[in-house]
């Protein structure tokens, strides 16, 4: 009986909690977590039963049975206001969101043990490279060229002591000379992803997951020996039942919680470099480090690699290009199967080539990523040797399609007009094209920006002067000065063509790139101010006003007869959008829940102070009681401005 009367007692207490707590959340019109919520309403139960008792001690056994009534509400009433309290100032003290859960906990808890091993690592490697100063918030030292030379030589070899994640993350700072001086550019552009292969061992569950079954019912040949061993993948050659020869790209083993680690390690290294440097606030080390993340997450999904070159190939119909045709239905997220090619990378075979064909291939490649850029817009954007094959029927292959750029019409537009500005030396048109292509702040001296566009062209494009790739470098350093950020469709366009010009230079010394991209603009862009482009361009915009043309004689006499009868209006709708509107109305229940509350805290206060009246209990006149309750009414309405504010303080 016993055993029976404490469970009827806990079941009793534990639907109090609830209640109280559903209460209480309801009240204040938010939801919160759980574990607070319960708290709050616990906290109610407590407290209900000594203010029950304080209250009871005012009430005579001879009292009317309405008088208890009203301070056992009242008793429940403060509870509550209790409960509402506690999540109120939870709410402004530990803001809802901002402590996981107890599962999160753990799992936070085990991600930060391993992280910690590898940052401790990290930051050794980096000290031990004389790096570690700069971790403390110190400056680098970039004004003379020999200190940047010796701290790009030690940035260099801590990232490539550091593994697969740093050593992309130095690979694509090689390619943004818009950001970082020459010397590391340089220094950064000798880091090379080559490992040891995996075992056979290990590639073969790798190849058994993503197959669903074993190697030998899908290949009727596989070659264990790799072609070529990278950080995150490997490469090895195997022919299909039908007989077809192929390459297979298996990503190693394990490597994506790695990269998941290390990929964290970078963003807290750039956020506490912005926050300690000031270099790393000028060059965006934040939005670059976000930017490289997405990008390497996406290059461990081999099915991401699958749908550009898919896409590169369909947009890109040149017949003496070849991307290798992928096999969809083989491949999977660690798992790609693409058709083999017959030829050399062209690092390797540059050597048998003359100066002719050397000059051939090299404008083959410019001509084909300039078209990709500026007329298709999905283009390679790391288009360096180890990517190029030159096929044995001499044309030029693919490879490697992990970093795809993809741009809109207007993107393509304003480069174009950038392109054709530069040429004609033309600071305005530069400057206005370069409005179009990155975002624009709301405060901009023009002007001034025009000046330096014209200094920039009296450096580099006048005539006894051949304009090079680095010019683009200077261009943008222009634009980071004047508060523009690049977005990264963009930087990836420029950071391909600074990795095609160093293919270049090492495939044909000498090739004057700028001269042939105007080549290829004279025959494939619009030149500006063309007879037939200009009446191109008229007949399109009045076959999209015809519509407009043949309604407008009737709404002009329709607004015309309405003047004439005096029954001319305009209806201007106010607050037309809904989050406006929403916006609007929170506000003005804002004011009246602030309005209501201290209303009727003046009134209680007034009925406290208040003498004579109806007793309700010897000690206890009506009008207390009526001011007790009022109170407390004030009390939840003000609680539940309260709530809003710290909520919506902490989601701005």
């Amino acid at each position: 009986m016993d055993a029976l009367v404490w469970v009827v007692v806990a079941a009793t207490v534990v639907l109090l909690v609830i209640g109280f707590a559903l209460a209480a959340r309801r009240l204040l019109g938010l939801r919160f977590g759980v574990v607070r919520t319960l708290l709050g309403g616990g906290l109610a139960v407590l407290l209900a039963g000594p203010v029950g008792r304080i209250l009871a001690g005012s009430v005579s056994s001879d009292e009317p049975g309405i008088a208890p009534l009203w301070f056992l509400i009242l008793a429940v009433a403060c509870a509550l206001l209790a409960s509402m309290v506690f999540l109120v100032i939870a709410e402004a003290l530990v803001p809802t969101g901002s402590v996981p859960g107890p599962v999160e906990l753990v799992r936070a808890a085990r991600r930060a043990l391993l992280r910690s091993r590898r940052y401790l690592r990290i930051t050794r490697i980096l000290v031990r490279h004389g790096l570690g100063p700069y971790l403390r918030g110190r400056d680098p030292d970039l004004d003379a060229p020999s200190s940047r030379a010796r701290l790009a030589r030690s940035l260099r070899r801590a990232l490539d002591e550091g593994g697969v994640t740093f050593v992309k993350l130095g690979q694509v700072l090689s390619t943004r000379g818009d950001l970082l001086p020459p010397e590391f550019v340089d220094e950064l552009r000798l880091l090379q992803d080559r490992v040891e292969p995996a075992p056979w061992e290990e590639i073969e569950r790798v190849l058994a997951d993503e197959l669903g079954g074993p190697v030998d019912e899908t290949f009727a040949f596989f070659e264990r020996e790799p072609l070529a061993a990278a950080s995150i993948a490997q490469v090895h050659l195997a022919r299909l039942p039908s007989g077809e020869e192929v390459v297979v790209k298996v990503q190693r083993p394990g490597i994506a919680p790695v990269v998941e680690r290390d990929l964290d390690i970078v963003a807290r290294l750039a956020r506490t470099a912005e926050r300690r440097t000031r270099w790393a606030r000028g060059v965006g080390l934040g939005d670059l480090a976000r930017g490289f993340a997405q990008a390497l997450r996406e290059e461990l999904d081999f099915r991401v690699e699958a749908t550009n070159m898919a896409a590169v190939a369909a947009t890109s119909a040149r017949p003496d290009v070849r991307t290798p045709t992928p096999y969809p239905q083989l491949s999977g997220r660690r798992l790609l199967v693409m058709e083999r090619l017959d030829g050399t990378p062209l690092g390797a075979a540059q050597d048998g080539l003359g100066d002719r064909e050397r000059r051939e291939a090299a404008t083959t490649l410019l001509h084909t990523l300039l078209e990709q850029i500026l007329l298709h817009g999905v283009f390679h954007a790391d288009p360096h040797p180890g990517n190029i094959m030159l096929l044995a029927d001499g044309r030029l292959a693919l490879l490697d399609f992990g970093s795809v750029g993809r741009l809109d019409a207007s993107v393509r537009a304003s480069l174009q007009r950038l392109l054709a500005a530069l040429d004609r030396a033309d600071p305005m048109g530069v400057g206005d094209a370069l409005l179009e292509l990155v975002p624009r702040p709301d405060e901009i001296d023009e002007r001034e920006l025009e000046r330096a566009i014209g200094r920039f062209m009296a450096r580099h494009l006048v005539p006894g002067v051949t304009p090079d790739v680095q010019m683009f470098g200077d261009l943008f350093r222009i634009v980071f000065a004047h508060g523009l950020s690049v977005p990264p469709e963009v930087a990836a366009v420029f950071r391909a063509l600074g990795t095609v010009e160093g293919t270049l230079a090492r495939l044909a010394p000498g090739f004057d790139i700028v001269e042939e991209a105007r080549r290829f603009a004279g025959r494939h862009l619009p030149v500006p101010g063309d007879r037939d482009q200009v009446r191109t361009l008229v007949t399109q915009e009045v076959v999209r006003l015809l519509p407009l043309l043949r309604r407008l004689p009737r709404s002009v006499d329709r607004i015309v007869g309405a003047a004439e009868n005096g029954r001319f209006s305009v209806n201007v709708r106010l607050l037309a959008d809904a989050r406006d509107r929403r916006h609007l109305t929170g506000l003005l229940h804002q004011v009246l829940l602030t309005v209501l509350a201290a209303t009727a805290g003046i009134m209680a206060v007034l009925l406290l102070g208040a003498g004579g009246g109806p007793r309700v209990t010897d000690a206890v006149g009506l009008y207390q009681l009526i001011g007790y309750n009022l109170l407390v009414v004030s009390g939840i309405l003000a609680l539940r401005v309260l709530v809003v504010v710290f909520r919506e303080r902490r989601e701005d």
